[in-house]
C-alpha cells in the first residue's frame, strides 16, 4: 500500500476524531425548559432584564429557540451596552455587558459584527470579569436642629435678650409637642430628626446610608430664673444681630449626633 495513502488515512482519522471532539465541545448547554422572559410593559427593558438575568441563554432560548424576542429588536435593545464602551446594564437579578462580535453578526444578519461563527460561539458569552464589592464607612458628627422660632427683638444685655427669645420660642410650642412630653417622647422626636439629618449629611458626602446614629444630651426645658443664661444646653440662636442696644434673633433647639456613613464600592479583580 503506498505510503502517502496510509498517511492520508491517518490524517483523515485524526481530523475525524478532532472534528468529533470539536462538535462535542460546541454543543449548546442551555436547557430552555425553565427559561422565561422578564415580564415588563416596556419591551426593551424586558429584553435587557432577560439578558441581564440569563445572558447567553436568552439569545439561545428567547431568540433562537422560542422566538420570544426577535433578533433585530434584541440587537437594538442591547447594542449600546457593549463592554468596549464600558456601558453596563444592571438588572434586577443580573448584569448585561453587551454582545461579542460573533453575536453581533448573528443578530444583525451580517450587517455588522463577524459572521460565519459556530453556534457555540454565538450563544456563549465571554467570562464575566469578577467584581468585588466592599463597604466603605466614615464616622461623622453634626447637629440636628428644630425649626427656627419667630424673630424677636429686645433692648438690654445679650444674656437677657437670649432669655427673652428663648422664652418666646418655648411658649409658642404647644403642649402636644413631644418636646414638652416625657423623656421617651423627647428622645423619639430627636432620634427621628437626627436620622433625617444624618441621612442628608451622608448623601451630601457621597454615601447612601446613615447607620448607628447616637444622640448627645437632649435640650433642656426653658428655665427663666437666670437672666444671663445664654449657654443653656441644646439652645441656639440664628440671625443674631445687634443694632444700637437692641438684639434680634430667632431661637432653635438642637442635639449633637454621631453616626456612620456607609456605601458599597465595586471594583474589578
Amino acid at each position: 500500500m503506498p505510503r502517502f495513502f496510509i498517511s492520508g488515512i491517518a490524517l483523515f482519522l485524526l481530523f475525524s476524531a478532532g472534528y468529533g471532539l470539536t462538535q462535542a465541545a460546541r454543543s449548546i448547554p442551555w436547557d430552555c425548559s425553565d427559561w422565561q422572559a422578564f415580564a415588563h410593559d416596556d419591551r426593551p427593558t424586558a429584553i435587557l432584564e432577560s439578558l441581564a438575568e440569563n445572558r447567553g441563554k436568552t439569545l439561545y432560548c428567547g431568540v433562537d429557540q422560542s422566538d420570544t424576542f426577535g433578533k433585530a429588536e434584541t440587537w437594538q435593545a442591547g447594542k449600546d451596552r457593549n463592554e468596549r464602551d464600558d456601558t453596563v446594564y444592571f438588572g434586577e437579578r443580573g448584569q448585561f455587558r453587551g454582545f461579542i462580535a460573533a453575536q453581533e453578526g448573528w443578530l444583525t444578519d451580517g450587517e455588522s459584527g463577524i459572521t460565519g461563527q459556530s453556534t457555540a460561539t454565538i450563544f456563549e458569552f465571554p467570562k464575566e470579569q469578577r467584581r468585588v464589592t466592599r463597604t466603605k464607612r466614615i464616622k461623622v458628627t453634626d447637629l440636628a436642629r428644630s425649626p427656627y422660632g419667630d424673630p424677636i427683638s429686645y433692648s438690654g444685655s445679650e444674656g437677657a435678650a437670649q432669655l427673652v427669645v428663648r422664652s418666646s420660642y418655648w411658649s409658642d410650642i404647644t403642649s402636644s409637642d413631644p418636646r414638652k412630653g416625657s423623656m421617651a417622647d423627647k428622645a423619639a422626636y430627636w432620634t427621628q430628626r437626627a436620622k433625617t439629618t444624618a441621612l442628608a449629611y451622608c448623601r451630601s458626602r457621597g454615601y447612601n446610608r446613615a447607620l448607628r446614629i447616637a444622640l448627645g444630651p437632649l435640650p433642656e426645658n426653658y428655665v427663666g430664673n437666670t437672666a444671663n443664661d445664654q449657654t443653656h444646653q441644646g439652645w441656639g440662636y440664628a440671625d443674631w444681630t445687634l443694632s444700637g442696644s437692641t438684639y434680634s434673633g430667632r431661637a432653635y433647639q438642637y442635639v449633637r449626633w454621631s453616626g456612620t456613613c456607609e456605601k458599597k464600592v465595586r471594583r474589578n479583580r
